[in-house]
C-alpha cells in the first residue's frame, strides 16, 4: 500500500514538472531529406531513395526515409565518421545561462548573471571552440562550444592524464552539469562540458528552446544526432592533442543517447556513464511526457509508434548494442554505468529495462543503478544527490581502474592504450 501511494505521489510530481514549461511548440511532420542528402551524396549512397524523396506520395517518402535509415545503420562507421577539425582553439568569456523556459525564477537568475558580468563580478570561463564536421544551415550551431574544466596538475608526473566529456539533458541551460565537472576536477579528472547541437550558445536566434535537436522534422533530427556524435569524438581528438590518455563520456537523457552512439563507434572512450537510458529513439519521443508536443505533430500526419521507430532507427542505441559490445570485447574493456528511474514518464521504465536485458544478453560489463524517482524529479532534492553519488563514485572508480591497468601494462612492458589508439586511427 505504501509503495502504491509513493508511486502515485511521484507520478503526480513528475507530471507537474513536465508541464511547467508553456513555450513548447507543436510543429508539423517534415521528412527533411535535405538534411541527410549531403552525406548520402558524398558517400554515393541512397540514390534511389533520394529520387523517391521528390515524390508527392507520402507513402513513397516514408518508405524512402525508412530505407535511408537502413543504409545509415549498414554504414554507421561512415555516418558517425568525420574529418578532424583544424581550428581547435580556446576562448575566454563570461558564462551565460541561455535559459529555455520563461519561468520567473529562471529569468531572474539570467538577469542576475548578466548584471554580474557587466560589473565584472563573474569569473570568466574557458571554452573549446571548433567548427563541427557536420554542417547545417545555422552558422551559430556549427561552431561547437564546450566549457573547459581542466584538473590541476597532479604531483605525480607519471600519473596518466584523464578527461571526460559531459553532455547534459535536452533543453539544458548552459550551467547544467557544471557542478559535476567541478567534482571530477577534485578527482584529478578534467572535463569538457559540451553544448549539444542547437543548445545554449549554439541555439539559433529564432528558437526559444532547443527544438531542432529533436523535432517532427525527421531528417533534421538525424542530422542533429550525427552532429552531436562527431562533436563528442572531436572533443576526444582535442584532448588527445593536449596529452590526455584515458577518456570517458557522461550523458544524461538525450545526452546519454549521444554518448552511447559515440562510444559504440570510438574505442578510445573507455568510461561510460549513461544517466537515463532507453532503447529506440522513436519509442521515447512517442511515449515520453516531455515530447508530447512532437508526437502531436507526428500523429496529425498519421504516423504510428512502430513507423516512427523505423524512421529514427539509425540514431537508436538498440541498433548498435552488438557494435558497442564488440568494441568492448575487441579491445580494452569499456566500463559502463547504466542509471534509470523507477517512475520515469519521459524515458518509460519498460524501455530502460530492455536496455538492461540487452546489455546482459550482449555480454556488456556494466553496473545498473535504479533511482527511486522519475526523469524530471532526478533534478530535485534528495534525488539529485543520489544520482550525483552514483555518477561520481562510478567515474572515480572507473578512472582509478584505468590507472591501475596502465601501471600493470607498463610493468609488463606492454604497449599503452594511447599507442593502440594511434595505431587504430592511422589505419
Amino acid at each position: 500500500m505504501l509503495k502504491k501511494r509513493y508511486a502515485a505521489w511521484m507520478y503526480r510530481w513528475e507530471t507537474k514538472l513536465t508541464t511547467l514549461d508553456e513555450n513548447r511548440v507543436v510543429r508539423p511532420l517534415e521528412w527533411g531529406f535535405d538534411w541527410i542528402e549531403p552525406f548520402l551524396r558524398e558517400h554515393r549512397l541512397g540514390t534511389a531513395e533520394l529520387r523517391a524523396a521528390v515524390s508527392d506520395d507520402a507513402g513513397e517518402q516514408e518508405a524512402a526515409m525508412r530505407h535511408i535509415n537502413e543504409i545509415l545503420i549498414q554504414h554507421s562507421d561512415a555516418f558517425f565518421g568525420y574529418e578532424r577539425p583544424a581550428d581547435f582553439r580556446l576562448e575566454e568569456r563570461y558564462p551565460q545561462l541561455f535559459p529555455t523556459n520563461v519561468r520567473p525564477e529562471t529569468l531572474a537568475h539570467d538577469a542576475a548573471l548578466r548584471k554580474q558580468a557587466e560589473n565584472g563580478e563573474l569569473p570568466r570561463a574557458q571554452y573549446l571552440r571548433f567548427t563541427s564536421p557536420e554542417r547545417t544551415r545555422y552558422p551559430e550551431n556549427d561552431l561547437v562550444n564546450a566549457r573547459w574544466f581542466p584538473a590541476p596538475a597532479h604531483k605525480d608526473s607519471a600519473r596518466p592524464r584523464q578527461a571526460i566529456v559531459v553532455l547534459p539533458q535536452w533543453n539544458a541551460d548552459a550551467f547544467s552539469h557544471n557542478a559535476l565537472c567541478h567534482v571530477f576536477n577534485r578527482m584529478g579528472i578534467s572535463a569538457l562540458r559540451l553544448s549539444k547541437p542547437y543548445h545554449d550558445i549554439r541555439r539559433p536566434t529564432e528558437l526559444a528552446r532547443s527544438d531542432y535537436a529533436v523535432s517532427a522534422n525527421i531528417g533534421r533530427t538525424l542530422s542533429a544526432c550525427r552532429q552531436a556524435v562527431v562533436d563528442i569524438r572531436c572533443c576526444i581528438d582535442w584532448l588527445e592533442e593536449q596529452g590526455y590518455e584515458h577518456f570517458g563520456v557522461l550523458g544524461t537523457s538525450l545526452g546519454s543517447c549521444y554518448a552511447f552512439l559515440a562510444s559504440a563507434h570510438d574505442k578510445r572512450i573507455r568510461v561510460n556513464a549513461f544517466n537515463h537510458a532507453s532503447t529506440a529513439f522513436g519509442d521515447v519521443v512517442w511515449a515520453g511526457q516531455s515530447t508530447r508536443h512532437i508526437r502531436r505533430g507526428l500523429e496529425d500526419a498519421g504516423l504510428t509508434q512502430d513507423r516512427l521507430r523505423a524512421l529514427w532507427s539509425s540514431i537508436s542505441p538498440i541498433s548498435y548494442y552488438g557494435k558497442f559490445a564488440s568494441q568492448a570485447s575487441g579491445g580494452p574493456d569499456k566500463k559502463v554505468l547504466l542509471i534509470y528511474a523507477e517512475y520515469d514518464l519521459t524515458f518509460p521504465r519498460e524501455y530502460s529495462l530492455q536496455v538492461v536485458d540487452s546489455f546482459r544478453r550482449h555480454g556488456v560489463n556494466f553496473e545498473p543503478r535504479v533511482l527511486p524517482c522519475g526523469h524530471y524529479t532526478t533534478g530535485e532534492t534528495p534525488y539529485k544527490y543520489i544520482d550525483g553519488w552514483y555518477m561520481g563514485s562510478f567515474v572515480y572508480r572507473a578512472f582509478k581502474e584505468l590507472r591501475r591497468e596502465k601501471a600493470v601494462r607498463t610493468a609488463a612492458g606492454e604497449p599503452s592504450d594511447t599507442a593502440e589508439a594511434e595505431e587504430m586511427l592511422s589505419r
